[in-house]
């Protein structure tokens, strides 16, 4: 298939097709005698695997190790699991942080009159910090 049918069978646009292959997270694609990217099963369901974790908001170094590990047939679970929990532990620091930026956010809207008036704790807070 050429690559916007992959594109429409992966679900990543043509665009983050050629990025992938430029950055070597998927292999460069055979081509036509006139040049066309050709693309088959198994590198549509590459593309589909980085695209789920992309999804799962896995970054791509990370997406790359688990190719690497999706493909090697040897490979342990624990070597996997230790990802998803080293990702789970990432996405938990950034709750946090996102609830700590909500929380201020918060303070400072309830704190902010909303009327004509020029002064404005929001405004006030972003200036200082």
């Amino acid at each position: 298939m050429n690559i916007g049918e992959a594109a429409q069978a992966s679900g990543v646009s043509a665009k983050m097709i050629r990025h992938y292959e430029s950055i070597g997270l998927l292999p460069a694609a055979k081509r036509t005698a006139s040049g066309y990217r050709v693309y088959g099963e198994q590198e549509v369901r590459m593309l589909q695997f980085i695209h789920r974790g992309r999804e799962l908001g896995f970054p791509l170094e990370k997406i790359a190790e688990l190719l690497a590990l999706w493909r090697d047939q040897g490979r342990a679970s624990a070597d996997v699991r230790v990802l998803a929990r080293q990702h789970i532990a990432e996405l938990n620091r950034k709750i946090e942080e996102l609830q700590a930026m909500k929380r201020t956010l918060e303070t400072l809207a309830h704190s902010c009159h909303g009327d004509q008036r020029s002064d404005c704790p929001i405004l006030d807070d972003l200036a200082t910090h």
